[in-house]
């Protein structure tokens, strides 16, 4: 069986700065157990797979699998499969905006010139942290306990931890230790210095460090928003401890906040299975 097979470089500002996402089409025929050995077999962080929706609704359906589990929603590959769904011919229902069916419900995700963005659904757990879990994530970085100002749950598909750090430059400074089985840390910083970039952000879990992460953008955007810490507009660079330079915009209209930036189609061409 062949599939069209894309893959896209999200939130990037350049040829190959951003986050890839490997995106399968016509995939409905494909099992769960093959969804997964393929997702294992990219490697990616993650993969995708194009299926019918099952609402008028929805423009298309996705499913979302890392190397080993698979996501209810999750940010650079919603914004990488639409890319790709527009790319392979998909046409809106409603001009301007694409409708995803995930495992999260319906995601919206604007078009705008060359930019695609996705309106962050609502975290599905909130409030702060367990003391135990700072004090883990301190030792684990080797920070002290008066690096971390704020953490609190994220969680909106992938199950974030969010550390706000004294500046930016403490951000950019940390050398991850081996962390715990499951774990998902995001670690955010304000810049102290004047440019576009008004955060330093960092995704890191047990096996890797994400180098663009949508998701945890989006949580980040709806906890320091609710805090008073941002602004409506503003811009997040992440990846830069990983030889990446991702931007990720945010515009919060007031009554959703969208996650958005480039998604560039790299990799064309058909996977057989």
């Amino acid at each position: 069986m062949q599939h069209r097979y894309l893959e896209v470089d999200v939130f990037s500002t350049g040829p190959f700065t951003g986050n890839p996402v490997a995106v399968i089409a016509d995939a409905d025929e494909l099992s769960e157990d093959q969804m997964r050995a393929i997702a294992h077999w990219t490697n990616l962080s993650e993969t995708t797979f194009l299926i019918a929706p099952t609402t008028d609704e929805a423009d298309y359906r996705v499913r979302i699998f890392t190397p080993s589990t698979e996501f209810p929603f999750a940010g650079h590959p919603t914004l990488g499969t639409a890319r790709a769904w527009l790319e392979l011919g998909g046409r809106p229902r409603t001009a301007g905006q694409v409708v995803q069916e995930c495992g999260a419900g319906l995601v919206q995700v604007r078009l705008c010139d060359q930019e695609l963005s996705f309106a962050t659904p609502p975290r599905t757990r909130t409030g702060e942290l367990d003391e135990e879990d700072v004090e883990r994530l301190v030792e684990a970085l080797g920070l002290r306990r008066e690096d971390v100002l704020a953490h609190a749950w994220g969680v909106n598909g992938p199950a974030w931890q969010l550390f706000q750090l004294r500046d930016a430059d403490l951000v950019r400074f940390v050398r991850p230790g081996r962390l715990w089985e499951g774990a998902h840390i995001g670690l955010v910083g304000l810049e102290t210095g004047e440019g576009e970039n008004l955060l330093e952000v960092r995704g890191l879990t047990e096996h890797f460090e994400d180098p663009v992460t949508g998701s945890l953008n989006g949580a980040f955007a709806q906890w320091l928003r609710e805090r008073g810490l941002v602004p409506a507009h503003y811009v997040a660079h992440q990846g830069s401890q990983v030889r990446r330079a991702g931007r990720v915009r945010i515009e919060d209209d007031g009554c959703q906040i969208w996650v958005g930036g480039s998604a560039e189609v790299r990799v064309r061409g058909e996977l057989v299975s």
